[in-house]
């Protein structure tokens, strides 16, 4: 048990030693961490909004928007599969929040009108009334299928907008069942994301109606097929917004777009944005734009028009520009949001904190001193249980230290005041095996055994109890990830790495040390 292989040894010592290297970064500040070369360890420990201070959002999903979208789509498909069948109908009406009603005019024409919305929603319940009204009803189950999926959905885009802004480490998880959290450390103002995040970005691509006058619009009068949108940025002379007039139904959708990008306009220097269509996008703008060439083309985001130009040609490459007055920041803001996607529903700020830097301060100093401590107490402890095993196990926590924060900066994770307090119990769980292993070996020793016995023995009598324990708290602390969230997964990962190291250390950096220090001095007794 006692003998190590040449092989063991230098790995034993290879990995102790890469511990240290892999944590002296984190030592290190400013410009001398930039300085250091590519193919050196860099990596830092990545403190967390508790510790370095930044920002905390929690966003609700709108899902009442989406059912409201939902329903504004049967209401259309519903008015054009009448339309098409020539069935005439009055009353069409959104009912109730989740369904949408409306009543045949000839009795005889009923049943062909459910056979042609059946396939409008397959999910949705149509009944028929005697009088000839028919109600096109949403499933709950499929609207709270549909909630989940959409607050999925928004996790997904959040993480795209905020990796695209450059922000590190952001924290993001659900909350409840139609809620967000979002932690940004280290970033002290989140207007910019607040901004990012308050957008749908939802873009399509529509051809203005020019065949009816937008003042009638405005008066109330909006043609079938048709819609009224504000300009985003145009205000007309009474300081309320410019408004367009555009066909419903989009030439092409935004989800059809690939790629979306800042740039300069070569003939006037303006900043505008570069985007790009799939292959299937690009045909159908090409398509539209062949088909329309004269005719202005509005470009709609979350409902407002940001920009109308006229085709003047077919634009046929799957690419185009959009141009607006645009500034670098919103050029850029407006890119990030178009190649994140669109989120399905809108989000609300419903609670915003800032976490100063000044408290995370506090907080760390306040856990290097309760791991100062707990440390020194543990040290002191070993040497007067346990005299010279207890200074090997003191030098297997110090090298476990070193090893709990190089595993923790090459993974990049995340540490919370959580972490530091697991940091803190594997302080103490560290030396378990040590005092399992010692007081074996005592017990050996008693019995009458040589030391040589008496040091295979202990180990390997308490390697199965030190097995057993590890293994039961590392089951705890992978739950405890599986199922927690934010502070509580930083202090499952901390104690997880720190079982793993502590299991190396304690069994093979201390045979290591004792069986150099039983070579060197060859003992009559064991000093334990």
């Amino acid at each position: 048990m006692l003998h190590m292989t040449r092989p063991k040894v230098i790995t034993i010592l290879v990995i102790c030693a890469l511990g240290i290297i892999f944590t002296l970064p984190n030592f290190l500040r400013g410009q001398v961490v930039s300085s250091i070369p590519h193919w050196l360890p860099h990596q830092q420990v990545v403190l967390g909004l508790d510790l370095q201070g930044g920002s905390y959002l929690l966003l609700e999903v709108d899902h009442a928007a989406v059912v409201r979208e939902r329903l504004t789509g049967l209401l259309d498909g519903i008015r054009t599969a009448m339309r098409t069948a020539r069935i005439p109908v009055t009353g069409l009406a959104v009912e109730g929040g989740n369904a949408v009603v409306f009543k045949v005019r000839e009795a005889g024409q009923l049943e062909q009108a459910r056979t042609g919305i059946r396939d409008l929603d397959r999910s949705a319940r149509i009944t028929a009334a005697p009088d000839g009204t028919i109600t096109l009803r949403l499933d709950d189950k499929d609207l709270l299928e549909q909630k989940r999926q959409a607050v999925a959905q928004s996790i997904e885009i959040v993480r795209r907008r905020i990796d695209e802004t450059g922000t590190k480490e952001p924290i993001i998880q659900a909350q409840g069942q139609d809620r967000i959290l979002v932690q940004l450390p280290g970033l002290r103002e989140p207007e910019r994301i607040k901004a990012l995040l308050g957008k749908t970005a939802k873009m399509n691509f529509h051809l203005l109606d020019v065949s009816n006058s937008v003042a009638d619009a405005v008066a109330g009068r909006v043609p079938a097929g048709s819609e009224l949108m504000p300009a985003d940025k145009d205000v007309e002379a009474g300081g309320q917004p410019r408004m367009y007039l555009v066909q419903r139904r989009p030439i092409v959708a935004g989800d059809r777009l690939t790629d979306a990008q800042p740039g300069t306009d070569s003939r006037n220097g303006e900043w505008v944005v570069n985007f790009k269509f799939d292959s299937v996008g690009a045909r159908q703008f090409g398509q539209a734009t062949r088909d329309n060439v004269g005719k202005p083309l509005a470009i709609v985001l979350d409902g407002r028009v940001i920009s109308a130009p006229v085709i003047r040609e077919p634009i046929l490459g799957g690419s185009g520009q959009i141009s607006g007055s645009f500034s670098v920041a919103s050029a850029q803001d407006l890119s990030v949001l178009l190649r994140a996607g669109a989120l399905p529903a809108p989000l609300k700020v419903i609670e915003e904190r800032s976490v100063g830097p000044d408290l995370g301060a506090d907080s760390i100093r306040a856990g290097l001193v309760a791991v100062v401590i707990g440390f020194s107490l543990v040290v002191v402890y070993m040497v007067l249980a346990y005299g010279l095993f207890g200074l090997f196990a003191n030098v297997a926590l110090i090298s476990n230290l070193f090893l709990i924060m190089a595993a923790m900066s090459l993974l990049q994770a995340t540490l919370t005041l959580p972490g530091i307090a697991g940091i803190l119990l594997t302080v103490g769980m560290s030396v378990d095996a040590n005092v399992l292993i010692n007081e074996r070996i005592r017990e050996e020793t008693r019995l009458g055994k040589t030391p040589l016995a008496a040091l295979e023995a202990g180990f390997a009598r308490a390697m199965s109890t030190i097995i057993d324990s590890n293994a039961t708290t590392l089951i705890k602390m992978l739950l405890l990830y599986g199922f927690g969230s934010g502070p509580v997964k930083g202090f499952a990962v901390t104690i997880s790495i720190g079982i793993c190291t502590s299991m190396f250390t304690a069994t093979m950096l201390v045979r290591l040390l004792i069986l150099y220090w039983l070579r060197q001095q060859r003992p009559k007794a064991l000093p334990v």
